[in-house]
């Protein structure tokens, strides 16, 4: 994400924040709320509602961008939303995980704030200066980029899955239904919401995939990594599937239906 982006992504950022920023309001209400409905109305235990609100507390995932170029949205603004929420993510995942599922299990808010810098804000830094003072260098590296995200895509869909296996062999059904409603409720609210408040098609589109598009992977690293009960980290592995196919599903059907507006 870092070596992708420019100083001028910034600037059109400020020249034009207005739909940025609802995407970083549903990308960070939405679906945490969700979260927490889905939990109280299911009544999940605590160890699993904990993991599916820090899983709705994520930033969107790269895979949104994709999606969206399928889907005929505006890649540009999915670029920059997603650029947007992964930079707050050391401040916003951590801070609303601690606010939304203490209730359940205790958070330490502190630690997922300084895992969420080093996993997510340092290295996107690290690749922006990189790019901005090495683009010489970059540019060279850069066709191996998307192979190598490719590549560490697989290890991190396979890992997480292969982990709570048995939990997931267990649990079934009931493991899954919570997640994809998350992100099935996701996907709608987040293109209802841009429609209601007169946003066009193309733009509507991108904020509905930016919203439903977490970065599980990351939401996987935090529950294994802060959390002991092995039930925190199911709904990120179960979101790592399930969220690829339906946003993939959703692009190739919006692929097919012309925009209009």
């Amino acid at each position: 994400m870092g070596l992708s982006l420019t100083k001028e992504d910034f600037q059109k950022c400020a020249a034009n924040p207005v739909p940025i920023l609802l995407g970083f309001i549903c990308q960070y209400s939405i679906l945490p709320l969700l979260a927490v409905l889905i939990s109280r109305v299911m009544n999940l235990p605590a160890a699993f509602a904990t993991g599916l609100i820090l899983l709705g507390c994520c930033p969107g995932g790269q895979a949104s961008n994709v999606a969206t170029y399928v889907a005929n949205g505006d890649v540009a603004l999915s670029v920059l939303m997603t650029a947007a929420s992964t930079v707050a993510a050391s401040v916003m995942t951590p801070t609303l995980t601690s606010l939304l599922a203490g209730a359940y299990i205790p958070v330490d808010a502190l630690a997922l704030f300084k895992s969420t810098v080093q996993l997510v804000l340092l290295p996107t830094v690290l690749g922006l200066l990189a790019n901005e003072f090495f683009k010489k260098q970059v540019d060279v590296v850069r066709p191996l980029m998307p192979l190598l995200a490719l590549a560490l895509t697989v290890i991190l869909c396979a890992v997480p899955v292969a982990q709570v296996a048995d939990v997931l062999r267990a649990s079934g059904l009931a493991a899954c239904t919570p997640v994809i409603l998350l992100h099935s409720f996701g996907y709608l609210l987040g293109y209802l919401l841009p429609r209601l408040l007169g946003f066009n098609e193309k733009t509507s589109r991108t904020v509905s995939l930016e919203t439903g598009l977490q970065s599980a992977a990351l939401g996987y690293t935090l529950s294994t990594k802060h959390f002991a009960d092995v039930l925190v980290a199911v709904p990120s592995s179960v979101s790592i599937v399930f969220m690829v196919w339906l946003g993939a599903a959703l692009a190739v059907v919006w692929r097919l239906i012309p925009l209009k507006d």
